[in-house]
């Protein structure tokens, strides 16, 4: 496999995985980095951006779709969405350090667009928590 080619499959399955739909991306990086054929802050570099970019997604659709939570076929009731708000507002931009976590990381960033978390600390904490969890990730596949 080409370097560009592993890079672009890394990136895929990064952005996917960071998004409302299944997908896995740390087995890719790390077999990636176990095989010692490619550059691993390359790699590192993909995974990042590629599930930044796509939590970024989650944060823009969480944006978009909040203005329409009064509507009847909003699919969150208002009782709900008052629920995250204050789970939000109570441990506030930090959770966003969990975004790695699965299962609970996308409904995070979905829910910082809805109650208006400005981009730029968004992104911060966001690719903190990502980087984070892909040098674990380097480091169990043996890079340090």
């Amino acid at each position: 496999m080409s370097t560009l080619h592993a890079m672009t499959v890394l990136f895929i399955a990064a952005f996917l995985a960071a998004t409302l739909l299944p997908a896995q991306s740390e087995g890719v990086l790390f077999w990636l980095v176990h095989t010692e054929k490619y550059n691993p802050l390359w790699l590192l570099a993909a995974a990042t951006v590629g599930n930044v970019l796509g939590a970024w997604v989650n944060w823009w659709l969480g944006r978009e779709i909040a203005r329409f939570r009064h509507k009847k076929w909003f699919p969150v009731s208002e009782r709900d969405f008052d629920k995250a708000r204050g789970f939000f507002q109570k441990y506030g931009v930090w959770s966003l350090l969990l975004s790695w976590v699965p299962f609970i990381g996308d409904p995070i960033t979905l829910a910082a667009g809805a109650l208006g978390v400005r981009a730029g600390i968004f992104l911060l904490l966001v690719t903190a928590a990502k980087l984070g969890r892909y040098v674990a990730v380097c480091a169990a596949a043996g890079l340090f």
